[in-house]
Protein backbone atom coordinates (compact mmCIF):
# COMPACT_ATOMS: atom_id res chain seq x y z
CA UNK A 1 0.00 0.00 0.00
CA UNK A 2 1.73 3.51 -0.96
CA UNK A 3 1.83 6.32 1.49
CA UNK A 4 -1.09 8.45 1.54
CA UNK A 5 -1.02 11.81 2.88
CA UNK A 6 -3.65 14.51 3.31
CA UNK A 7 -2.62 18.07 1.87
CA UNK A 8 -5.49 20.27 3.84
CA UNK A 9 -5.89 24.12 2.33
CA UNK A 10 -6.24 26.81 5.17
CA UNK A 11 -4.91 30.01 3.66
CA UNK A 12 -7.90 31.03 2.90
CA UNK A 13 -9.37 34.72 4.51
CA UNK A 14 -12.98 33.74 4.12
CA UNK A 15 -14.12 36.89 3.01
CA UNK A 16 -17.80 36.01 2.79
CA UNK A 17 -18.28 35.34 6.44
CA UNK A 18 -17.63 39.12 7.15
CA UNK A 19 -15.81 37.86 11.11
CA UNK A 20 -12.84 39.20 12.46
CA UNK A 21 -10.60 35.62 11.47
CA UNK A 22 -10.17 33.13 9.10
CA UNK A 23 -13.45 30.65 9.31
CA UNK A 24 -11.24 27.40 9.35
CA UNK A 25 -10.25 29.08 12.66
CA UNK A 26 -13.86 29.95 14.12
CA UNK A 27 -14.96 27.58 17.41
CA UNK A 28 -17.78 25.21 17.11
CA UNK A 29 -18.55 22.46 19.54
CA UNK A 30 -15.47 22.83 21.62
CA UNK A 31 -12.49 22.60 18.50
CA UNK A 32 -11.83 24.97 15.49
CA UNK A 33 -13.41 23.82 12.17
CA UNK A 34 -9.60 22.79 11.03
CA UNK A 35 -9.47 20.53 14.34
CA UNK A 36 -12.52 19.08 13.65
CA UNK A 37 -10.88 18.67 10.00
CA UNK A 38 -7.48 17.59 10.96
CA UNK A 39 -9.17 15.02 13.11
CA UNK A 40 -10.76 12.86 10.51
CA UNK A 41 -7.63 12.22 8.42
CA UNK A 42 -6.15 11.65 12.34
CA UNK A 43 -9.00 9.04 12.56
CA UNK A 44 -8.79 6.69 9.02
CA UNK A 45 -6.47 4.69 9.35
CA UNK A 46 -4.29 4.79 5.83
CA UNK A 47 -3.65 7.90 5.85
CA UNK A 48 -0.38 8.61 7.34
CA UNK A 49 0.54 12.49 7.43
CA UNK A 50 -1.26 15.81 7.55
CA UNK A 51 -0.17 18.69 6.03
CA UNK A 52 -1.60 22.06 6.69
CA UNK A 53 -1.11 24.62 3.63
CA UNK A 54 -1.49 28.02 5.77
CA UNK A 55 -0.68 31.76 5.97
CA UNK A 56 2.47 32.50 7.75
CA UNK A 57 1.17 33.96 10.44
CA UNK A 58 -1.70 31.10 11.50
CA UNK A 59 1.23 28.96 11.39
CA UNK A 60 2.75 28.68 15.02
CA UNK A 61 -1.11 28.26 16.29
CA UNK A 62 -2.08 25.69 14.03
CA UNK A 63 0.90 23.53 15.36
CA UNK A 64 -0.33 24.43 18.47
CA UNK A 65 -3.77 23.20 17.67
CA UNK A 66 -2.75 20.05 16.06
CA UNK A 67 -0.92 18.83 19.49
CA UNK A 68 -4.23 20.20 21.34
CA UNK A 69 -6.19 18.03 19.39
CA UNK A 70 -4.38 15.24 19.75
CA UNK A 71 -3.50 15.24 15.79
CA UNK A 72 0.02 12.77 15.73
CA UNK A 73 -0.20 12.46 12.53
CA UNK A 74 0.41 16.03 12.11
CA UNK A 75 3.29 16.44 10.02
CA UNK A 76 3.91 20.51 8.90
CA UNK A 77 2.84 23.65 8.00
CA UNK A 78 3.06 24.83 4.62
CA UNK A 79 3.32 28.30 3.41
CA UNK A 80 0.37 29.50 1.66
CA UNK A 81 0.38 31.37 -1.45
CA UNK A 82 -1.30 34.41 -2.50
CA UNK A 83 -4.36 32.42 -3.71
CA UNK A 84 -5.99 29.26 -3.58
CA UNK A 85 -4.42 28.00 -6.57
CA UNK A 86 -0.62 29.15 -5.07
CA UNK A 87 -1.14 27.71 -2.37
CA UNK A 88 -1.64 24.02 -3.77
CA UNK A 89 1.34 24.65 -5.95
CA UNK A 90 3.20 25.81 -2.73
CA UNK A 91 2.14 22.49 -0.86
CA UNK A 92 2.85 19.93 -3.76
CA UNK A 93 6.06 21.87 -4.12
CA UNK A 94 6.43 20.83 -0.18
CA UNK A 95 5.61 17.36 -0.72
CA UNK A 96 7.65 16.73 -3.61
CA UNK A 97 10.79 17.70 -1.56
CA UNK A 98 10.21 14.28 0.56
CA UNK A 99 7.63 12.31 -0.37
CA UNK A 100 7.65 9.61 -3.45
CA UNK A 101 6.11 10.03 -6.41
CA UNK A 102 3.47 6.90 -5.99
CA UNK A 103 2.39 9.02 -2.76
CA UNK A 104 -1.46 8.90 -2.33
CA UNK A 105 -2.06 12.73 -1.65
CA UNK A 106 -5.70 13.74 -0.53
CA UNK A 107 -6.18 17.28 -0.91
CA UNK A 108 -8.63 18.78 0.94
CA UNK A 109 -11.00 21.78 1.60
CA UNK A 110 -9.89 23.17 5.57
CA UNK A 111 -13.30 24.57 5.39
CA UNK A 112 -14.76 21.09 4.74
CA UNK A 113 -14.94 19.26 8.75
CA UNK A 114 -17.49 16.56 8.22
CA UNK A 115 -15.56 14.31 5.85
CA UNK A 116 -16.40 11.20 6.69
CA UNK A 117 -14.17 7.86 7.16
CA UNK A 118 -16.34 6.13 4.22
CA UNK A 119 -15.72 9.45 1.85
CA UNK A 120 -11.40 9.00 2.52
CA UNK A 121 -11.60 5.19 1.89
CA UNK A 122 -13.42 5.63 -1.31
CA UNK A 123 -10.98 8.56 -2.46
CA UNK A 124 -8.13 6.12 -1.65
CA UNK A 125 -9.51 2.87 -3.24
CA UNK A 126 -10.76 4.60 -6.42
CA UNK A 127 -7.34 6.75 -6.71
CA UNK A 128 -5.63 3.21 -6.59
CA UNK A 129 -7.75 1.66 -8.80
CA UNK A 130 -8.65 4.25 -11.64
CA UNK A 131 -5.01 6.58 -10.84
CA UNK A 132 -7.50 9.80 -9.37
CA UNK A 133 -10.30 10.47 -7.46
CA UNK A 134 -12.50 13.54 -7.08
CA UNK A 135 -15.34 13.36 -4.68
CA UNK A 136 -18.60 14.17 -5.97
CA UNK A 137 -22.68 14.20 -5.54
CA UNK A 138 -25.15 13.64 -7.99
CA UNK A 139 -26.46 17.20 -8.57
CA UNK A 140 -30.27 17.18 -7.10
CA UNK A 141 -31.10 20.56 -9.56
CA UNK A 142 -30.57 21.91 -12.85
CA UNK A 143 -28.89 24.07 -13.77
CA UNK A 144 -29.03 27.65 -15.24
CA UNK A 145 -26.58 28.72 -17.60
CA UNK A 146 -25.50 32.81 -17.30
CA UNK A 147 -22.87 34.64 -19.01
CA UNK A 148 -20.24 34.94 -16.47
CA UNK A 149 -19.97 38.63 -16.97
CA UNK A 150 -23.21 39.78 -16.52
CA UNK A 151 -23.38 37.99 -13.05
CA UNK A 152 -19.48 39.26 -12.48
CA UNK A 153 -21.57 42.81 -11.79
CA UNK A 154 -24.03 41.90 -9.46
CA UNK A 155 -24.14 41.26 -5.85
CA UNK A 156 -27.44 38.60 -6.09
CA UNK A 157 -27.99 36.75 -9.14
CA UNK A 158 -31.60 38.39 -9.19
CA UNK A 159 -32.18 39.89 -12.78
CA UNK A 160 -29.61 37.84 -14.53
CA UNK A 161 -30.61 36.71 -17.73
CA UNK A 162 -30.11 32.93 -18.73
CA UNK A 163 -30.86 31.52 -22.41
CA UNK A 164 -30.30 27.05 -21.53
CA UNK A 165 -29.83 25.14 -18.31
CA UNK A 166 -27.95 22.08 -18.10
CA UNK A 167 -30.32 18.95 -16.65
CA UNK A 168 -29.39 17.31 -13.39
CA UNK A 169 -28.85 14.11 -15.27
CA UNK A 170 -25.94 15.06 -16.57
CA UNK A 171 -24.04 16.88 -13.36
CA UNK A 172 -21.91 15.55 -10.71
CA UNK A 173 -21.38 18.51 -7.78
CA UNK A 174 -17.63 18.16 -7.28
CA UNK A 175 -16.26 18.40 -3.53
CA UNK A 176 -13.22 17.42 -1.73
CA UNK A 177 -11.11 15.03 -1.32
CA UNK A 178 -9.44 15.24 -4.93
CA UNK A 179 -6.85 12.74 -4.65
CA UNK A 180 -3.98 11.84 -7.16
CA UNK A 181 -0.68 10.44 -6.96
CA UNK A 182 2.30 13.01 -6.02
CA UNK A 183 4.00 12.47 -9.39
CA UNK A 184 1.09 13.39 -11.42
CA UNK A 185 0.43 16.39 -9.51
CA UNK A 186 3.89 17.41 -10.01
CA UNK A 187 3.45 16.65 -13.74
CA UNK A 188 0.04 19.48 -13.54
CA UNK A 189 2.69 21.78 -12.07
CA UNK A 190 4.95 21.52 -14.66
CA UNK A 191 2.51 21.88 -17.75
CA UNK A 192 0.41 24.28 -15.78
CA UNK A 193 3.54 26.43 -15.91
CA UNK A 194 4.58 25.77 -19.31
CA UNK A 195 0.90 27.02 -20.36
CA UNK A 196 1.00 29.98 -18.30
CA UNK A 197 -1.57 29.17 -16.47
CA UNK A 198 -1.76 30.73 -12.73
CA UNK A 199 -4.78 30.27 -11.41
CA UNK A 200 -7.28 27.74 -11.36
CA UNK A 201 -10.87 27.13 -9.07
CA UNK A 202 -9.82 23.80 -7.61
CA UNK A 203 -7.19 20.60 -8.34
CA UNK A 204 -10.35 19.40 -10.39
CA UNK A 205 -10.69 22.25 -12.90
CA UNK A 206 -6.92 22.14 -13.24
CA UNK A 207 -7.25 19.16 -14.36
CA UNK A 208 -9.62 19.48 -16.99
CA UNK A 209 -7.85 22.29 -18.27
CA UNK A 210 -5.04 20.71 -18.35
CA UNK A 211 -6.27 17.38 -20.29
CA UNK A 212 -5.45 15.30 -17.04
CA UNK A 213 -8.89 13.36 -18.23
CA UNK A 214 -10.91 10.98 -17.30
CA UNK A 215 -11.20 12.13 -13.62
CA UNK A 216 -12.96 9.11 -12.20
CA UNK A 217 -15.63 10.10 -9.33
CA UNK A 218 -15.90 8.98 -5.57
CA UNK A 219 -18.89 8.95 -3.73
CA UNK A 220 -19.30 11.86 -1.70
CA UNK A 221 -22.13 13.14 1.05
CA UNK A 222 -24.46 15.83 1.36
CA UNK A 223 -22.73 16.39 4.97
CA UNK A 224 -19.12 17.04 3.32
CA UNK A 225 -20.18 20.48 2.97
CA UNK A 226 -18.01 23.56 2.32
CA UNK A 227 -18.25 26.33 5.02
CA UNK A 228 -18.77 29.45 3.43
CA UNK A 229 -21.38 32.11 4.62
CA UNK A 230 -22.34 32.61 8.79
CA UNK A 231 -25.42 30.16 8.29
CA UNK A 232 -23.34 27.28 7.38
CA UNK A 233 -21.74 27.41 11.17
CA UNK A 234 -25.25 27.41 13.06
CA UNK A 235 -25.22 24.05 9.97
CA UNK A 236 -21.87 22.34 11.85
CA UNK A 237 -23.47 23.29 14.85
CA UNK A 238 -26.74 20.99 14.75
CA UNK A 239 -24.54 18.61 13.10
CA UNK A 240 -22.28 18.04 15.50
CA UNK A 241 -24.63 17.43 17.86
CA UNK A 242 -26.62 14.78 16.14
Amino acid sequence: MPHSVALILAGGEGSRMNMSIPKQYVMVDGHTVLQHTMYAFQRHQLVNTIHVVVSLQWQGSVAQMAKEAGITKFGSCISAGSSGYQSLRNGIASLARHESDDTIVLVHDAVRPLVSQDIISRNIAVCLSKGNAITALPSQESFMVIDKDDWRHKDTPSGTASQSFIPRESLLLAQTPQTFPLGELKAMMVQAEQRGITESQSLYTLANELGHTPLFAAQGETTNFKITYPQDILILQALLKT
